[in-house]
């Protein structure tokens, strides 16, 4: 019964510190994502090229003719036509929910985006991150598009 009452004030004790740890894991993981369409807000490729992992992959998901489809599409292409585009995509992201355990995260959020102000459509991204000696990196991307049920 020692043992018991005793393993139990030490995990009280650690208890503040990890809870506070994972709070902060969680802010971290939040705030690539938000740094991400930030940067692509302004168009810039290469700042959005600086919070992704070297393997990170991009899947997409929609529903065409009744008809689940999903690709994989290139990261390079994606970042290209975000450098390159002269529109303003606008993200806007809700609804945020964010997992942390170790070296490991998800951000799972519905979005809207706006082209040059005017809605395009909404969906749900999922991001994977993993924990690297420059900090999170996104190594997972993947999304839903539709034009239903959307906020904008």
């Amino acid at each position: 019964m020692k043992r018991l009452v005793l393993a139990w004030m030490v995990l009280s004790a650690m208890a503040p510190g990890l809870a506070a740890q994972s709070a902060e894991d969680e802010e971290a993981v939040r705030q690539v994502v938000v740094d991400l369409f930030e940067h692509m807000k302004q168009g810039d490729a290469d700042a959005m090229a600086a919070l992704m992992h070297e393997d990170v992959r991009l899947v997409t998901t929609a529903v065409r003719d009744d008809v689940p489809v999903s690709r994989v599409v290139g990261v390079d292409g994606w970042l290209q036509n975000v450098g390159n585009s002269e529109r303003e995509l606008d993200e806007q992201i809700h609804d945020v929910e964010v997992r942390v355990s170790d070296g490991l995260a998800m951000v799972w959020t519905a979005y809207d985006l706006y082209v040059d102000g005017l809605h395009s459509h909404c969906g749900v991204d999922l991001f994977d991150l993993v924990l690297t000696a420059d900090g999170w990196k996104i190594i997972g991307i993947a999304d839903t598009r539709s034009n239903e049920g959307c906020r904008g």
